[in-house]
């Protein structure tokens, strides 16, 4: 996590509801068919805000919650994405910054929202030299996401000490299948020393109510530094079986573990796909890292017979494109990696900020990424849904978002986006830009204009897309 200044307000009501029907800036863009029904609501008002998460609840898909930083904020629906309000109570005030978001449901119907939160950081792209007290926390709803508990759980706390280690980008992974283990809850994160980065585990059998010690997952740690070579990135999914499937990045390496028993062990780690480097600045971006996604059909079994897909992106073709690898046997064996993007090869237009979801009721692939093919300045950026039905083997692209945005390197647009999908009704969450603020001349500047590396920071707004292919043909190739 690279943060923030603070951003005091909650539990006011969404900002707006905007049903963009404009008309779509290029013809490049023009030739993506619009996402069925789709729709795009803006959650928050300019500010301080990126690195989205989303989740519908299994049990109730009328409740859906987002996930968003800074601070660590809900925003829920109960009525399948028509409307959004602001859920209070979500934001630890133990420290004085919190972020790095995830959310899930688990099999109880329970919103669980995970986050980092901290005092200070340490120095550029090294977080672990001089930082400060830090901990992986969560927080529950008992009622899918409207009102949450008073006070945190803490999952893992380094104390104010010296040569502490600082957690980071830590995500949540429920087990919500009729497994020997359903009811389980997973967050993995990077564990950054002085000396190395390591992949480290915690599980809760009790709904979250405790954790246990976190335990190192990987066999061969990272670099210390978070510009390459380091471990990052984890991303997590269950199957049928209750067998929890792990992946992160490694260098130009994606790397993959699994669990048949609970997350008490895993499989010695392997480097499932080469891939060219997952940490890299997009145009107009600070970074617009590419660490990869794993997702499961569910449907498809056992650990022995487990449809798994993995999503990354890289600019092994000069501009940066999303791919996606599939397993049929639980991830023994990997696919070639499939292109996502479906615009011209070589084309000089960025997409990346992917994230993945499979539809647990039909199967369906659904992949959201930032796209700048509709702009040969590979400025303008717009969001994509992509979908397959084949299994990940074709991928039709569609535009989800009309108006584009133009990102400042100076704002810190995060490192995730986020992606839902259920009966084949599919939510995504992600950040964009707005103009920069105009200050009136001589109006002193003021210390929460900037991140807490110097950058200004106040202009980025979350939205979050809905789009629903039943009864649409597209969902058929």
């Amino acid at each position: 996590m690279k943060n923030l200044s603070l951003f005091p307000r909650l539990g006011v009501p969404v900002v707006a509801v905007l049903l963009l029907a404009i008309p779509a800036y290029s013809q490049t863009q023009a030739a993506l068919p619009r996402a069925p029904q789709a729709q795009v609501t803006t959650l928050t008002a300019p500010g301080y805000f990126s690195e989205p998460s989303v989740a519908v609840n299994p049990i109730n898909p009328q409740q859906v919650v987002v996930a968003y930083q800074n601070q660590a904020s809900i925003a829920y629906s109960t009525d399948a994405g028509e409307h959004w309000e602001h859920a209070a109570n979500t934001t630890p005030k133990e420290f004085k910054v919190s972020g790095d978001v995830s959310v899930t449901y688990d099999n109880q119907g329970h919103a669980i929202l995970c986050s980092i939160a901290f005092d200070k950081l340490g120095t550029f792209n090294y977080w672990g030299h001089a930082t400060k007290t830090n901990a992986v926390l969560i927080r529950r709803s008992l009622d899918g996401g409207k009102t949450w508990e008073a006070a945190p759980i803490t999952v893992s706390l380094q104390p104010q000490q010296p040569g502490i280690p600082f957690e980071d980008k830590p995500y949540i992974v429920a087990d919500i299948s009729h497994g020997k283990y359903a009811g389980n809850l997973y967050i993995a994160w990077t564990r950054w020393s002085l000396v190395d980065s390591r992949m480290v585990l915690s599980r809760s059998t009790d709904d979250g109510k405790t954790w246990s010690t976190p335990m190192e997952i990987d066999q061969t740690p990272g670099l210390p530094r978070d510009d390459n070579g380091a471990l990052e990135g984890f991303d997590g999914a269950v199957g049928a079986d209750s067998t929890l499937y792990a992946v992160w990045s490694a260098g130009d390496n994606i790397q993959f573990t699994a669990s048949r028993d609970g997350g008490r062990t895993f499989a010695r780690v392997k480097n499932i796909l080469h891939a060219a480097p997952m940490m890299f600045a997009a145009q107009d971006f600070d970074r617009g890292n590419g660490f990869p996604q794993i997702a499961v059909d569910a449907r498809s079994g056992d650990h022995k017979h487990a449809h798994l897909y993995v999503t990354w992106s890289d600019y092994r073709n000069g501009d940066i494109d999303v791919f996606c690898a599939r397993s049929v046997d639980g991830g023994r064996k990997w696919s070639a990696p499939v292109r996502v993007n479906n615009d011209s090869i070589h084309d000089g237009a960025d997409q990346f900020f992917q994230w993945l979801a499979v539809d647990p009721a039909t199967g369906a692939i659904s992949i959201l990424f930032y796209d700048r093919r509709a702009d040969p300045e590979n400025h303008k950026t717009l969001v994509t849904l992509a979908r397959s039905t084949d299994g990940g083997q074709t991928f039709q692209n569609y535009a989800w978002s009309q108006t584009p945005f133009v990102a400042s390197e100076q704002d810190f647009m995060g490192d995730y986006s986020g992606i839902a999908s259920f009966n084949n009704r599919v939510y995504g969450a992600w950040a964009e830009d707005t103009p920069a603020k105009k200050k009136t001349p001589g109006e002193p500047k003021n210390s929460s204009d900037k991140d807490k590396e110097g950058h200004a920071n106040d202009h980025t707004i979350v939205r979050v897309g809905v789009a629903d292919f039943a009864g649409s043909t597209s969902q058929k190739q």
